[in-house]
């Protein structure tokens, strides 16, 4: 994903002298096609990502699209009266690019899980989150951004992520992306983020889920709600999948979003990490597996 994620960076930077990259002293060996094409436009604020965060604004306020990117939590938690003071409410264009959502880092320990991003972010009003599913969708991803310059997210993998779509899709916010058809009426599992791959898999080898469904939401945020009831009415059930916490998640934010069809509240499943993972160290399928992500 990150190298999608910097292909995509620079094919964009080469026509468009607004784009600007900002790192946390880090990315290296994944940055550099972009510092050494455009050095003007690249800036490293060093192991100071609250700077890091008040610089892209204040480049952002003088009309430049921002990505300011760091691991996991970083460019989150650490950051987060930055992103809610200087960023959402002044409604800038800066797109935080957090590497390494969910346990990607997992041998590094809790510091560097990134599993209540999402219950950050989402509150933010402004806020878009872009969590791709695959390399794909990550390109798909950055084109919408770069295309319609705004306060976001894009929650990105760690690395070596298979493309689970053949071709870059075209995603919207809060549009549900189809992967896989299954019954009429039936059963789906929804997608946000790296845990399309986990469902893509489990899919594919269980015969007995060959009537389900696959969708994916690459874009959603607090604006994006409203849409929802209307594409939730085409299943019978509905089972989100995330790798982040239950409390403050997507699955959570989907039931929200229905509160106004309560109707349609008991089709709604959620799938996502048992909050024991916090005091876990180890590699990312291990961790997801101990947390309910299914067995790797």
């Amino acid at each position: 994903m990150r190298n999608a994620f910097i292909d995509e960076l620079v094919i964009a930077a080469e026509t468009n002298d607004n784009i600007v990259l900002v790192v946390g002293d880090l990315g290296y060996g994944v940055v550099e096609a972009f510092a050494k094409r455009f050095p003007k436009r690249f800036f490293n604020a060093g192991v100071a990502e609250q700077n890091m965060m008040g610089l892209a604004a204040g480049l952002a306020s003088e009309g430049f699209h921002v990505f300011a990117y760091s691991i996991a939590n970083f460019p989150t938690f650490r950051c987060a009266e930055q992103i809610r003071n200087d960023v959402d409410y002044h409604n800038l264009p800066v797109t935080v690019v957090a590497v390494g959502g969910g346990l990607a880092y997992g041998n590094l320990g809790y510091s560097h899980h990134a599993v209540q991003d999402y219950a950050l972010i989402r509150v933010m009003p402004n806020m878009l989150i872009a969590a791709p599913g695959d390399p794909m969708e990550v390109r798909a991803c950055m084109r919408f951004l770069i295309n319609h310059p705004q306060p976001s997210y894009l929650r990105l993998g760690k690395a070596g992520e298979p493309c689970i779509h053949v071709e870059v899709p075209e995603v919207f916010p809060g549009k549900w992306l189809s992967l896989r058809q299954g019954a009429i009426h039936g059963n789906t599992y929804l997608t946000t983020g790296a845990s399309l791959e986990l469902v893509y898999r489990l899919l594919n080898k269980n015969p007995e889920l060959k009537d389900y469904s696959l969708n994916s939401m690459p874009l959603w945020g607090m604006k994006t709600k409203s849409s929802q009831a209307v594409q939730l009415e085409a299943f019978e059930t509905i089972i989100t999948v995330e790798d982040h916490l239950m409390d403050g998640g997507f699955g959570s934010w989907l039931l929200e979003a229905t509160s106004i069809r309560r109707d349609l509240l008991p089709r709604i499943k959620i799938k996502s990490l048992d909050s024991k993972v916090c005091g876990m160290v180890g590699k990312q399928s291990t961790l997801n597996a101990a947390g309910g992500l299914f067995d790797q």
